[in-house]
This record gives structure tokens, C-alpha cells and sequence, in this order.
């Protein structure tokens, strides 16, 4: 009920609101969003929607939680800038208080970036207090010891010989009415929805190698993309991966695709059989044109499986990462999809 009367993704508006996100932080940096003049030896992490609540059976988080931490420790001892991509808290659920006092291990892992000077917080349409509240300041100095700034956005801009590829990040929740303050949605959300999940202990968040097309607004989000030159942009919002501006549903039927047209029988199969267990007969069968593989999707750090995932850039490469509870229990990291950055520029 609260996507269908509340969700109103409007290409005109989510461009719009893209273009001029990113062209203020261009022109005015630090007033919406950071540069980061960057090469390849500088290292970045993008999480997004961890969702953070109130340990209670609507909280998201709570399964997450040790892939979560593990992951920040790893990335911190590697020396990683951390890029939080909004709705880190889950706020239309919960009273800050109520998040603030069951999360203070997660705070305190995320502060070891900021003593280091190497965490950009931005906020989404969840946690979107940290960008309108007057005591916001306040209660991000009580959490983190020290007040920092929040941002809508960041650009990291990379040069290439005489090219320079800018990738633009934000939460990604403009031009879509539930989340540019719908009062609908989050009256839904806090007052039937909450409850209701708590109640019947419901995580809507499919596992990270979903079985799923991109989303109406991811596909808006990459036709923004599409239009732009040597840029590439991340978002988070929709909790569903992308990599290269497709999921891994669209890779399958794209590597399919081109192993008909090469005739190789024996890929053909293999991708064939990995179609049976992941679409229902009579789906819907994509039809692929010319993809230009510069829009990204963080996911999301509250899977119903646990898992996290997020998105690498290092060596100057960019990676779909995902974390996740092995056989051992342990936490670990594996890389689903890599690429070049140098490969998001467009060819002149």
C-alpha cells in the first residue's frame, strides 16, 4: 500500500534533481557535497541503508550487524575512506534516542574512520534529520565525539592521460515522492508498517544475488547516467546491487545472450540451468540494448540472509562486494563483479 500510493519515481524530477545535486557541488564545493581529487592509490568503501534500529523485530540491522562490523574493521585496518550513502539510521521507525542507545558499538567502529579524518556521512530520505534537524550537530557530536558535516553528495574526480572521470554519489531517493517527503509514506511506515513487521518479524530485503530486473527507479537512475560524459554515479535507496548498470538477473540473460549469437552449447546450458532456479516460466525476458555500464548500486547492510554488500574502489578498480556469514560462522568478503574505472570513460 505505501509503494503504490505513496512511491511516485518521475524521470523529469529524479533528473532534474541529480543535475542539480551535482552541478552545485561543482560549482560550490563543501556547501551540498565533497571533491575528492583522487588516483589510484586512494582506497573508498560505499555502504548504504544499514538501517540501524531498535533491536527490536522490525529492526533490519540486527542480522547484519556482525557482517557490518566486521567488514568496517577490515576496511579501517586497510585504510579505507569510508563513504556512508544514507539511511545508516532507520529514523521514520524509530526515536533517535531508541537508535542511538542499541547501536553504540556500530557508532564506535565508525568513528575509528573519523579519527582518521576518512568518513563522508550523506544522508538519505530514513535519516534525512541529519540534514534538516537544528539539534542534529548536536547529537552527532554525543554519538561520534565530534561534530561533522553531513552531505547530500561527494564527486571523485580521476584523472586518465587527458580525460577525467567524475563518480558522482548520493542516496539516490530524488524524484521519488514517497521519499521527498511524502507524509504519507512515513505516517505509513512509523504508524502500520513498524508494527506490523515487528509483529509477524518480516525483513523484505531479498538475499544480494537476487532474482529480479533493476527496479523502475534504478532504471531511472541509470537513464540520468546515460546521459552524461565521463560520469559515472552510485546510489544506494533501492537495497537492490548493480554493477556496470546491470543486476546480476540482467547479466545472466546478457551472457546468454552472447553465448546464442557465439554458439557455445556448453555456456548456453550452464546459463540456461541457472535461469531454472532463479525466474518462474512466463518472466519477463529483458531486451538488452547498448547498456553503458556507468551506474552503480550500493545494495543494502540489511539482507533477510545477513549479508552486506557495497562497493570498492581500489587499484583503480571499482567492485560489487559482498560480506557474509560463511560455514564457520565467520564473517568474510568475496568479490561478485570488477571492473577498470578506467572503462566507465567514454571513448573519444
Amino acid at each position: 500500500m505505501s509503494n503504490r500510493f505513496g512511491s511516485r519515481p518521475d524521470l523529469k524530477r529524479i533528473h532534474e534533481a541529480l543535475s542539480k545535486l551535482f552541478n552545485t557541488i561543482t560549482k560550490e564545493p563543501g556547501k551540498r557535497g565533497l571533491i575528492f581529487e583522487i588516483t589510484e592509490k586512494d582506497k573508498f568503501i560505499i555502504f548504504s541503508d544499514q538501517h540501524k534500529g531498535a533491536r527490536d523485530n522490525a529492526d533490519d540491522f540486527i542480522l547484519s550487524e556482525r557482517n557490518y562490523l566486521q567488514a568496517l574493521d577490515y576496511y579501517n585496518t586497510k585504510l579505507f575512506h569510508y563513504i556512508s550513502l544514507g539511511d545508516s539510521e532507520e529514523l521514520w521507525e524509530n526515536l533517535l534516542e531508541s537508535v542511538i542507545k542499541h547501536n553504540k558499538q556500530t557508532f564506535e567502529q565508525e568513528k575509528l574512520f573519523i579519527n582518521r579524518n576518512a568518513f563522508t556521512k550523506i544522508f538519505g530520505n530514513h535519516d534525512l534529520y541529519w540534514d534538516n534537524d537544528p539539534l542534529a550537530g548536536f547529537n552527532l557530536n554525543r554519538i561520534y565525539g565530534k561534530k561533522i558535516s553531513i552531505y547530500e553528495g561527494a564527486i571523485l574526480k580521476m584523472k586518465f592521460q587527458h580525460q577525467v572521470l567524475n563518480i558522482f554519489l548520493t542516496h539516490g531517493h530524488q524524484g521519488d515522492l514517497q521519499s521527498d517527503g511524502n507524509w504519507f509514506s512515513k505516517w505509513f511506515v512509523s504508524t502500520v508498517w513498524a508494527p506490523l513487521q515487528s509483529y509477524l518479524q518480516i525483513n523484505p530485503n531479498t538475499p544480494a544475488y537476487d532474482n529480479q530486473l533493476k527496479t523502475v527507479h534504478n532504471s531511472m537512475m541509470y537513464s540520468w547516467q546515460a546521459d552524461q560524459k565521463d560520469t559515472a554515479l552510485i546510489t544506494g535507496h533501492t537495497h537492490q546491487p548493480v554493477f556496470a548498470s546491470l543486476t546480476h538477473l540482467e547479466r545472466v540473460y546478457l551472457k546468454l545472450k552472447n553465448a546464442t549469437a557465439e554458439h557455445q552449447q556448453p555456456e548456453i546450458d550452464k546459463l540456461n540451468e541457472e535461469l531454472k532456479k532463479r525466474v518462474k516460466k512466463g518472466d519477463e525476458v529483458p531486451e538488452f540494448k547498448a547498456y553503458k555500464p556507468g551506474y552503480f548500486n550500493s545494495g543494502c547492510c540489511c539482507f533477510s540472509d545477513g549479508d552486506i554488500t557495497g562497493i570498492e574502489i581500489e587499484d583503480g578498480l571499482i567492485r560489487l562486494i559482498k560480506w557474509s556469514f560463511q560455514k564457520s560462522g565467520i564473517p568474510e568478503r568475496s568479490v561478485l563483479e570488477e571492473m577498470k574505472l578506467s572503462q566507465l570513460l567514454d571513448i573519444t
